[in-house]
């Protein structure tokens, strides 16, 4: 197990820039992913780890050792790829076996090692059989063995789960982190799918564009968004946003929204401009008392929720409430909102306006 830090580090590819001046730091036995849609940068980050790419500049320590430029053959860790990457003329027990006689292990001692990690992986019965035969859950878990058979200091998975189709995959995510829980071994993981990085990760790194977005745990990332990027990729339906003009001042805790008074989190600091006020669906009620008004124009039904969106005079929102509460298409509804769970943002920096958040490089 091991600590990996990474800081500025900056990665360029001719005129394109892939990761931008990036730092974060994995702590010795987390569980961290690397979260952000496709072209973000995430795994060119995660390949730099692994020694796969060497950075244009910034350093990488892995287990307080600078490896940014060295290969990945000295760096002790093992990575896992989406497409499994077996050797189609071994059977499982040899494919596991091979990393070890490769670094001078003997037979008898490689045997017994595959041995006990087919047995955490739940795959003793398949040592014998070819590789090609074995759906794409079996072939993962027999890329996940030959990782943890050699005890590496670190496990990078480049969307290891990405080729499984979508109940299948959600099984593997929970067996993914019940493993990782077993053995403690300091793991980073990229993934495009937020709900897979939510439901796994102890950290989440959010990247887009090359950038670091934003850094912490789930419940951070998903309660106090740092940016707009943040706010509308976390989250089924996503934050919604309603613009509107005059800036707060440092200590309000009032906004007026199309001449209603609205209560929000008291600001630390001051903003001009146009701003963004930001609620997700579930702190969205329908209230008859409230003077803020709104139309509905769709439905969705979810069983025990349903999705409905609202037009008002910011723009349109949804609010996720029980499928038990009638409403109607057309129907004219109150509005309010639960002011903790507001966050207010500058819509030309995109910024949350608050002090207390991991934003950019971090």
């Amino acid at each position: 197990m091991a600590q990996i830090r990474i800081e500025n580090v900056r990665k360029e590819f001719g005129d394109f820039t892939a990761v931008q001046s990036s730092s974060f730091t994995v702590e010795d036995g987390e569980f961290f992913m690397l979260l952000g849609p496709s072209g973000c940068g995430k795994t060119t980050t995660l390949r730099m780890m692994a020694g796969l790419e060497l950075p244009t500049s910034g350093k990488i320590y892995i287990d307080g050792e600078e490896v940014g430029m060295k290969p990945a053959s000295q760096r002790d860790i093992a990575f896992v790829f989406q497409m499994f990457a077996l050797y189609p003329h071994m059977n499982v027990g040899k494919n596991m076996a091979y990393p070890l006689l490769s670094q001078g292990m003997s037979k008898p001692d490689a045997k017994k090692r595959v041995a006990e990690v087919a047995k955490i992986l739940g795959i003793e019965g398949m040592l014998n059989k070819s590789v090609n035969g074995l759906s794409g859950g079996d072939r993962q878990r027999v890329a996940l063995g030959r990782a943890i058979v050699r005890e590496p200091k670190a496990f990078l998975m480049d969307e290891p789960l990405g080729a499984l189709d979508a109940e299948f995959r959600e099984h593997m995510s929970e067996e993914l982190r019940a493993l990782h829980d077993r053995i403690g071994a300091t793991t980073v993981y990229v993934t495009h799918d937020q709900l897979e990085a939510m439901q796994m990760g102890d950290k989440i790194v959010v990247m887009n564009h090359g950038v670091v977005e934003q850094f912490g745990t789930p419940q951070d990332i998903y309660d106090k968004p740092a940016t707009l990027f943040v706010a509308d990729f976390i989250g089924s339906p996503s934050m919604n946003f309603l613009s509107f003009d005059g800036g707060v001042q440092e200590h309000t805790s009032s906004i007026e929204l199309s001449g209603h008074t609205m209560a929000i989190p008291q600001q630390r600091e001051s903003s001009e401009g146009k701003l963004v006020f930001g609620v997700r669906p579930e702190h969205v009620k329908l209230s008859e008392k409230s003077s803020y008004k709104g139309e509905i124009l769709t439905t969705e039904y979810l069983g025990t929720s349903q999705i409905v969106t609202i037009k008002t005079l910011n723009g349109e929102l949804k609010a996720r409430i029980s499928s038990a509460q009638l409403v109607n298409v057309g129907e004219s509804v109150g509005l309010t909102f639960d002011e903790k769970t507001i966050t207010l943002f500058n819509e030309a920096s995109g910024n949350a306006i608050r002090s207390d958040l991991n934003i950019g490089s971090v």
